[in-house]
């Protein structure tokens, strides 16, 4: 296990608060009398301890992990490769092999050596850029046929300063052009970079030796997996806050790329989601206050400080500029949102009919939508009868639409990031008689399995589960066991696949959150890397190389253990290459489906140009020819659908996105009529190998229950 660790490709990306672009002010003091404190060696030795001990991949901290940790180290801080050149990285890499002694174990004073040349070398770039830079600007010719390479993964380097120097110049020009192609004249690109850049000398002239030694300590964390990782007393008191859910802001989780403030996930019901705007993998640019404040450019900014900046009162509004997923930086629009509190009521299931033609008949298909796996703890521990629960309200939801006489259900778990591991098995168990739904292996070996413990009722008609990309976690766990059982079929995109469980242990100074366990299927498949594969899939709306587990950097690898004896309820091996067929040809005749795949295929043709120009007739080019192709694919979808064509791209952002656009005739959106489709399909070819219900095509086997089952 250690190996894989250890032989992993290097990424240059990171989740973590406290990386890129930690810039110095001219008359910084070179921190002679920055130094770790006992209780944070203390806490250091603590934690290599525990990593090595009960981390599920159980890596020793090594000579080879010692090399990494520092490489690690030196792409947090500089990952653009601006300032370290190759003669930097071999100084101090050398010393590598006494690190890794367990005797030295307690010495950092390298990292802190580290921070130290990063700090001067920084100050003095940045410092000389700052006193001159409107010269610097104008003086550069934007008619030269030159690139930036975008993709820091393969930059290499720079193994002349004048090599450093050229790579910042080209930094700087495609920052400038950036700017100057969102409509910003000279006077104001000037005045922008300049409070950028004196924000970030404004910042590292505040770091302490509590934020060098998250950042040195996380380089290590982060090697066993992106999970893992160290929480100074600061961050513990934000991660409290924020598991008691006392905030208010925009319910978004956010996440530090490079040298932008990245979405990961809507938090479901959450004021982001509600608004409509903003989505997963949008780069947060710019934030401002209230209708009419000034808007601060947040690039380079620490990620705990722009999350201060967007929290707020509830009722008041905060603007966030944004780079859309997929566009370049040239691209940005500004949405507003209101702060509010997520509420639980808000987050409940709810349930919906769709109809459907099948048979030369109409059918009704039920809809159960889930944001979240919720349960009031509070008042399941005061005794209160009626607290609110995933499962609960579920059941209620199942005898609802049993009366309305649905031929089949959807459970649709699209965007659920999951939750309460008890409501996965709880829920499960109103969808199988009784038997096990996850298995969970410690680090210790150790594995025990949960589920539905006793005989019940559940629900035995015709079953449809969808997922997406950010379907997580609990949603994987309750998901993979209708797979496994053979309960229903799973339709839409693979999962996310976070199969890890994480547990708090104090230190010394701060505490770690440590991957302790890995969640697995009764089929013995873990959830992990790979996630839930669909029987059914369709284009993803997400890319994988910026969502999901995978994406992440140093993710522990997928594997399997023993499976778990269970009873199987229907086998669709001969019936899902049928339904599958018949669900591609409905959507090769699907605007929106047609629509979807164009922009998919245009989204990666993009992605793979990672070189950026810095001439400015081809880079505006580049960009009316993008957006040309954009209206092109849009229009020509809507001249299928009858609707009026736009003449402008950003017009679709004002008045509708096509990744939710309805269909026409049922009101809802196409990856879900399409889901009733293949439900539909699979009642009518599967009759006879489907567990006939006891009283109606939908029913509580043995009736209607109080409790749950």
């Amino acid at each position: 296990m250690a190996g894989s660790i250890i032989n992993k490709n290097f990424r240059k990306k990171s989740a973590v608060i406290g990386l890129i672009l930690f810039f110095f002010a001219p008359n910084y003091s070179l921190g002679e009398n920055l130094a770790f404190s006992d209780s944070q060696k203390s806490a250091y030795k603590e934690l290599i301890d525990n990593l090595e001990k009960r981390h599920y991949s159980k890596a020793p901290y090594n000579q080879q992990l010692a090399a990494l940790h520092l490489t690690r180290y030196f792409e947090k801080l500089d990952p653009g490769k601006l300032y370290f050149s190759k003669s930097d990285i071999d100084k101090f890499s050398s010393n590598a092999e006494r690190h890794a002694n367990k005797r030295n174990i307690l010495d950092t004073s390298q990292s802190i050596e580290i921070f130290n040349t990063f700090k001067a070398r920084a100050n003095k770039r940045i410092g000389n850029m700052l006193e001159a830079l409107p010269r610097y600007i104008s003086e550069m010719d934007y008619t030269v046929d030159e690139y930036l390479n975008t993709d820091l993964e393969s930059r290499e380097w720079a193994n002349t300063n004048e090599a450093l120097s050229d790579n910042w110049r080209k930094h700087i020009k495609n920052q400038v052009l950036s700017l100057t192609l969102t409509d910003k004249n000279f006077s104001d690109t000037v005045d922008l970079l300049r409070k950028r850049y004196e924000r970030q000398l404004k910042t590292i002239e505040q770091y302490n030796s509590m934020d060098v030694f998250g950042l040195y300590v996380n380089s290590l964390t982060e090697l066993y997996d992106p999970h893992t990782k160290y929480m100074s007393p600061r961050s513990s008191e934000n991660f409290n806050i924020n598991m008691s859910l006392s905030l208010e802001g925009i319910g978004a989780l956010l996440m530090q790329e490079d040298e932008y403030t990245k979405v990961q996930r809507l938090i479901s019901a959450g004021p982001a989601e509600k608004q409509g705007e903003l989505k997963p993998s949008d780069r947060i640019v710019g934030v401002g206050q209230d209708q009419k404040g000034p808007i601060d450019d947040v690039i380079g900014w620490r990620l705990d400080d722009v999350v201060e900046l967007i929290r707020g009162p509830k009722g008041t509004t905060v603007r966030l500029e944004v780079i859309p997923a997929n566009k370049s930086a040239d691209s940005r629009k500004t949405i507003s949102i209101v702060r509010n509190k997520v509420k639980l009521e808000e987050q409940s299931a709810r349930s919906s009919i769709i109809k459907i033609k099948s048979d030369e008949k109409e059918i009704k298909i039920g809809v159960i939508e889930l944001p979240t796996f919720y349960i009031d703890f509070e008042g399941l521990r005061s005794g209160d009868p009626n607290y609110k629960s995933t499962t609960r309200d579920v059941e209620k939801l199942l005898l609802e639409l049993r009366d309305e006489q649905i031929a089949g259900l959807v459970i649709d778990l699209r965007d659920n990031g999951g939750g309460s591991l008890q409501e996965a098995n709880d829920l499960t168990g109103l969808f199988i008689e009784y038997g096990p739904t996850v298995q969970i292996k410690h680090s210790s070996k150790r594995i025990w399995r949960d589920g539905k413990r006793k005989k019940g009722p559940y629900y035995n008609g015709p079953l449809l589960v969808m997922i997406n990309r950010l379907s997580a976690s609990a949603s994987e766990i309750f998901s993979g066991a209708v797979q496994d059982y053979g309960r229903g079929i799973i339709v839409g995109e693979r999962s996310f696949g976070k199969g890890t469980v994480q547990t708090l242990i104090p230190l010394s100074s701060g505490q770690l959150k440590i991957t302790e366990s890995k969640f697995y299927r009764i089929s013995g498949a873990s959830t992990q890397n790979r996630g839930v594969v669909p029987d059914v899939a369709f284009p993803s709306v997400y890319n994988p190389e910026d969502i999901g587990e995978s994406a992440l950097d140093y993710a522990l690898e997928w594997d399997q253990i023993s499976p778990v004896r269970h009873r199987v309820y229907g086998d669709f091996s001969e019936i899902v290459p049928y339904i599958n067929s018949r669900s591609l040809e409905r959507r090769k005749i699907n605007p929106d489906f047609i629509s979807l795949k164009e922009r998919v295929i245009f989204s990666n043709q993009n992605r793979a140009n990672t070189e950026v120009s810095l001439n400015e007739v081809d880079r505006k080019t580049r960009r009316l020819d993008r957006e040309a192709r954009a209206l092109e694919i849009e229009n020509n979808r809507r001249r299928q659908k009858g609707l009026e064509k736009i003449d402008n791209i950003n017009q679709l952002d004002q008045n509708e996105d096509t990744e939710n656009s309805l269909d026409d005739d049922a009101g809802v959106d196409f990856f879900l009529q399409e889901a009733g489709n293949i439900l539909a399909d699979l009642i009518h070819f599967s009759s006879n190998k489907m567990e006939k219900s006891t009283s109606s095509e939908l029913a509580l086997k043995n009736g209607p229950t109080a409790q749950k089952p």
